[in-house]
């Protein structure tokens, strides 16, 4: 959004391996050359730069096949991207903060921006952007630059612009898996102040996984897209740029195979005879459903900047409109048995506008200053419907009529119900009663019964920002930013529950509390109520209502301070800033009105505050940056998957201390080496309202009289899972000339992080993985003829781990997970002109 041209550390060392690079080398020929970067709207090196970030280049992103956001963490390792049950459901974690996947009602911590454009909803696709020149990863707060939705940070994706020269790149792909990608663009002069470009790809891949019911691939890639881009430059004080782009997304996703079965799940493999996953065979990535998935998303947009040279300062007004829509269909059982279908579907639309004022000139003072303005509108929801399994399933889980209870019975009616399922046995009293409204057998747990569960919400934010340079000396500059920030939220839901049987108050049922029901029979029966079970309306509350208003509306003043030193061969900085997000909308069926016996209908705003210290040493033939923070959120928006919602509370406070180190080295010329490092210590501070789970019997036990757990419990103290302590990528590139115009070089990355437990939904026992990720590539190149080719391969050593974890829907006691991508390799020819 801010279009900041941010150079990073991890990029530096790759870009200089180039071979357009080696024609520019300086004297020694082992220096690196310095970076200039425009991180405060004024020209500095990468080494004046007080701020932590990271860049990938284009090189790095074609030598590392890094084919989208998730692949890029293999080389920013404060970044943590995760898709897990559709395209667009991709979440974005830095330094450990980041949240909002799956929950259409939550925004995520980390602002995602192409082209100075913010993705409010990203589906983490690089396919579109054939002619990247760069992405960005700037770490901890940047409200003070971007304003929107960045407590935790900011990636900022650019691309080339078009060139007054004809030109354009062309490349193929094969791989493994059938892998066939096709990306071009061309760009050319259109006027002598205008000049276009047009770029598309194709991208298509066979399935991961083999669904081993339909004997079909799933997780394959099937997607396409065209972009077209416009410079005018009317003269050389104002240029304006248009970019127009639609893509498509019709894939069989997304893998998921169980990690541990539980009684429910052993039941439809021993008593409905139905196949169930094997949990010694997690990696073998077959899945088993009874019904392929689908995933289907296209999005397009349109933007306009304007760019103008007004003397004292330099005017940028970007504006923007994009439309995203996704729909998928799975099989939410992940067994062989037709159980439970889930339909989900939103559209987004999106109107964004932004207008600062950079400052020009070489004087001591520099300053910037702007406003955004955003509208959004979102319409979704989810159809979740039984299937034809789902009254044996129910039958088996609740248990024959316990003798206990056939003793309690008249004599008349027992053998009705002898050899028969409690679910059976209370129709059957029911229907003595209103025969009319409750039949034995065709009452409770029936094929298309289930819950509609829909909602829109109209979204107005606008931020007004700004920020201060002020070189006080040759060697020390004071930064001072400010930001305000206000959000209104109108949330509206339609959620129709169309399951008898959750809406009944089992305690107050008249024909069992007539009998004396036994307290286990409670409890049995009781874990059958998916939805609404643990509610005491067992219904939804529909808003807004008489009560609830429907809106939801904050704002929030921010502000940024540093110091910055440059004491020659070493810079330092210091600096303290703080970040907000809006509050948000649990847009899923676990909402409950306030001061329900349930999770809260909507999250408070999240506040963040880090300090920073910072310093930057240059040394011959290399550098190493070293960032050390304290970061925090008060209010962290906890938004974990319990099974068929989302629990959406606000943790108390959630913090980390850490460091980050980037470097680069050129020990001869034709060597470069590359190594980052990030260390996190994270904490719940104060954290009483996190969701219980089935395996902390301590903190969750089971209420013998109704079969339900405590819905909280406190881990005030506890380490968050999900954020390794240890991560660590480094790469080495060699370089080596193999006659006239021709180049060879070797690269291979290693990404590792350390062992942590995925999800706090999940025993650590079942989810807890550590990553040792080898990538490599080997590649010649013809400058005369700007022909590549090179072999590559990602996970080369095929390593396994599980992506993320989470409770098996309707399966109380079962887990499920995402296995990783195993080991892909293939081919790359690519020719410029």
């Amino acid at each position: 959004m801010r279009n900041v041209h941010l150079l990073g550390a991890s990029a530096l060392a790759l870009a200089i391996a180039s071979p357009a690079f080696a024609q520019q080398q300086p004297t020694d020929n082992t220096a690196i050359d310095e970076i200039v970067v425009t991180a405060t709207k004024r020209e500095q090196t990468l080494q004046d730069v007080p701020i932590s970030v990271a860049v990938t280049g284009q090189q790095t992103i074609e030598r590392a096949q890094v084919r989208d956001l998730i692949d890029l963490q293999s080389v920013v390792p404060s970044l943590k991207v995760s898709q897990f049950n559709a395209t667009g459901q991709t979440n974005f974690v830095i330094r450990g903060f980041g949240n909002g996947n799956g929950n259409d009602g939550i925004e995520s911590s980390v602002g995602v921006f192409i082209d100075g454009v913010y993705r409010s909803r990203s589906a983490a696709a690089l396919d579109d952007l054939p002619e990247v020149e760069r992405i960005e990863v700037l770490r901890g707060p940047q409200s003070t630059l971007f304003g929107k939705n960045v407590s935790a940070g900011a990636i900022s994706i650019v691309t080339k612009k078009p060139q007054y020269e004809f030109g354009g790149k062309i490349e193929g792909t094969y791989g493994n898996y059938n892998t066939r990608q096709i990306k071009g663009t061309i760009t050319g002069p259109l006027s002598d102040t205008l000049a276009a470009r047009l770029s598309g790809s194709v991208n298509k891949r066979d399935g991961f996984f083999t669904n081993t019911t339909t004997g079909n691939d799933v997780n394959d890639r099937d997607r396409w897209s065209i972009r077209g881009d416009v410079l005018w430059e009317p003269t050389d004080k104002t240029s304006f740029r248009v970019i127009a782009d639609y893509n498509k997304i019709n894939e069989t996703c997304c893998g998921v195979t169980s990690i541990y079965n539980g009684p429910a799940t052993l039941a439809i493999g021993a008593v409905l005879k139905k196949p169930i996953s094997d949990t010694t065979k997690v990696f073998d990535r077959d899945v088993i459903f009874n019904t392929d998935p689908s995933n289907k998303l296209s999005g397009k947009g349109v933007s306009g900047q304007l760019d103008h040279d007004l003397g004292f300062a330099k005017l940028t007004a970007i504006t923007a409109y994009r439309k995203q829509t996704s729909s998928s269909f799975q099989d939410i059982d992940f067994t062989g048995a037709d159980i439970s279908n889930n339909r989900t579907a939103n559209s987004i639309k999106t109107f964004t506008q932004e207008i600062r004022l950079a400052s020009s000139g070489d004087g001591p003072l520099s300053w910037l200053a702007g406003g955004f303005y955003q509208n959004e509108k979102l319409d979704t929801g989810r159809t979740i419907t039984y299937g034809s399994d789902i009254r044996a399933f129910a039958d088996a889980l609740s248990g024959q009529v316990p003798a206990t209870l056939l003793a309690a019975l008249p004599a008349t009616i027992r053998p009705a119900l002898t050899g028969k399922s409690n679910i059976y046995a209370l129709e059957f009293l029911q229907s003595l009663a209103t025969p009319t409204l409750v039949k034995p057998g065709s009452t409770y747990f029936q094929a298309g019964q289930g819950i509609n569960d829909y909602y829109n919400m109209k979204q107005e934010s606008y931020s007004l920002f700004g920020q201060v340079d002020y070189k006080v000396t040759d060697k020390l500059t004071l930064t001072g930013g400010l930001a305000y920030m206000n959000d209104k939220k109108n949330a509206r839901s339609n959620v129709v529950m169309n399951d008898p049987f959750s809406s009944l108050n089992l305690a107050a049922v008249p024909q069992f509390t007539a009998i004396g029901l036994p307290g286990n029979l409670y409890s049995a029966l009781g874990a059958l109520q998916f939805f609404y079970g643990n509610d005491p309306t067992h219904a939804p509350v529909n808003y807004p209502n008489a009560s609830e208003s429907g809106q939801l509306k904050g704002d929030k003043v921010t502000y940024a301070v540093r110091a910055a030193y440059d004491f020659g061969a070493i810079n330092a900085y210091v600096s303290y800033s703080t970040g907000w997000k809006a509050g948000a909308y649990n847009l899923s069926s676990d909402s409950r009105p306030p001061n329900a016996n349930g999770v809260g209908r909507t999250a408070n705003p999240e506040d963040v505050n880090v300090y920073e210290l910072g310093v930057k040493a240059n040394f011959p033939g290399g550098y190493a940056n070293v960032a050390v923070f304290k970061q925090s959120i008060k209010g962290f928006q906890s938004n974990a998957f319990t099974g068929l919602g989302y629990s959406l509370v606000n943790a108390g406070e959630e913090s980390v201390k850490g460091f980050e180190i980037d470097s680069a080295w050129r020990p001869v010329q034709w060597l470069n080496l590359a190594a980052s490092v990030t260390y996190l210590d994270p904490k719940y501070d104060s954290f009483t309202g996190a969701a219980c789970v089935t395996f902390d019997t301590a903190r969750c036990p089971v209420d013998p009289t109704t079969g339900r757990r405590p819905n909280f419990r406190d881990l005030t103290g506890d380490t968050p899972a999900g954020i390794p302590k240890w991560n660590f990528s480094t790469s080495a590139t060699i370089n080596h000339e193999l006659g006239a115009d021709w180049q060879g070089y070797a690269r291979v990355e290693y990404d590792y992080s350390s062992k942590v437990q995925l999800t706090e939904t999940v025993s650590p026992a079942l989810a807890s993985y550590d990553n040792n990720i080898v990538n490599a590539s080997l590649g010649v190149t013809n400058t005369a003829h700007q022909i590549e080719v090179s072999l590559w391969a990602r996970n080369l050593t095929n390593d396994e781990s599980l992506i993320s974890a989470f409770p098996t829907v309707a399966q109380d006691g079962s887990y499920s997970g995402y296995p990783n991508a195993p080991r892909t390799y293939g081919v790359t020819v690519r020719k410029s002109f």
